[in-house]
């Protein structure tokens, strides 16, 4: 166990944040690449792991078998059975989503599942796919996105990266690679989408000119979706998302291609998106979530981000829908793939590593 007294520096915009302490501790071990993980009503969290695998980990961290059930994924480069989210009135039906990687006809994309989990918590039944981030790609196995996010108004958004060979799938309204999508829960578009009644788009577009979304939450607060986002070479972004938005990739970036050339036109155009916080050097960030909880009062309203490299954990103060500082919370030097509040307010994170962890951080 490692405890930690944490004298918060002075964060941007002149606000001192209040001294904080935690101790991080092992919850769960004896997993494989954790990547998605949704708490049930009853204080058990399903977790994917991306080789395909889906375990339930009890109250006190011990780790089922696979459940069965499971729809087959292709586990290669960054595919895998990814993100997992469960319906807002999961304890009525027990419906959940899935996202992965699947091989189709033409090669590979992003696919959303509809699912519900058996009554003992063994098995999923009715796994069914309702949604592949059509065109299929047969180069690359990279930047499938795959996050999932429930609006207050009971729509689902789901994340797609644009595949990392054609970075112009970003731009092309046709083709889902590359955005945001916005979703009735039987993958049908939502007619009142922005590109709903255009012929020459897809209707199940929300946002559009993302690079690899493997981020979004929504603000408790303001309602607003935020998402977090993959550069090149620096570039990492805070997006507040808005319908019909292009966010730019690869038009503008603040990052650079990993051969160090420039990509695209510069950092900023007046049609597109800023993002409203950017990484130069990169975080590669992955999961977000806002506190809400009262374990830690001084970090309430603070987006927890998941960072791969450097490997660690990122809070960022916000006021409304603005980020106002960030911090580096020491001692965590784990590449963190996911991070997501308990029932009990308590922080858990999921560590990107073939013996993969929960760490729990707690008030210490």
């Amino acid at each position: 166990m490692i405890r930690l007294a944490l004298l918060l520096l002075l964060l941007a915009g002149g606000a001192q944040a209040q001294p904080a302490s935690f101790q991080v501790t092992d919850f769960a071990t004896g997993l494989e690449r954790p990547w998605g993980a949704a708490f049930l009503p009853d204080g058990r969290l399903l977790v994917t792991e991306r080789p395909g695998r889906l375990r339930l980990v009890g109250r006190e961290g011990q780790v089922s078998p696979p459940l069965a059930g499971v729809p087959e994924v292709e586990a290669r480069g960054q595919g895998g059975l990814l993100d997992i989210a469960l319906a807002p009135d999961f304890a009525d039906t027990r419906e959940l989503y899935l996202c992965h990687s699947a091989v189709v006809q033409g090669g590979a994309l992003t696919r959303l599942v509809r699912a519900r989990l058996a009554p003992d918590g063994t098995a999923l039944e009715g796994a069914t796919p309702i949604l592949d981030a059509t065109p299929a790609q047969e180069q690359g196995r990279n930047h499938f996105g795959c996050r999932i996010a429930f609006g207050r108004d009971g729509a689902l958004f789901l994340s797609t990266g644009d595949r990392y060979v054609t970075k112009m799938r970003a731009q092309r309204l046709d083709d889902l690679a590359g955005k945001v999508l916005r979703l009735a829960r039987n993958g049908a578009p939502l007619p009142d989408n922005p590109f709903a009644s255009r012929t020459d788009a897809r209707a199940e577009i929300f946002s559009y000119g993302h690079r690899n979304a493997q981020g979004l939450a929504f603000n408790p607060w303001t309602g607003s979706l935020w998402a977090a986002e993959f550069g090149a070479r620096g570039g990492d972004e805070i997006n507040l998302l808005r319908p019909g938005r292009n966010y730019g990739w690869p038009v503008v970036t603040h990052g650079v291609d990993y051969d160090g050339s420039r990509i695209g036109e510069g950092v900023s155009r007046p049609d597109m998106e800023d993002p409203i916080h950017v990484w130069v050097p990169s975080v590669s960030p992955s999961g977000i979530a806002f506190y809400t909880g009262a374990a830690f009062p001084a970090w309430r309203g603070s987006l927890f981000v998941a960072a791969l490299n450097p490997p660690g954990l990122v809070r960022l103060t916000t006021e409304g829908d603005r980020v106002t500082g960030e911090e580096r919370l020491p001692g965590i030097r784990t590449r963190i793939r996911q991070t997501v509040q308990g029932p009990d307010g308590l922080l858990y994170l999921l560590t990107d590593e073939s013996r993969g962890r929960i760490l729990r951080l707690a008030p210490g």
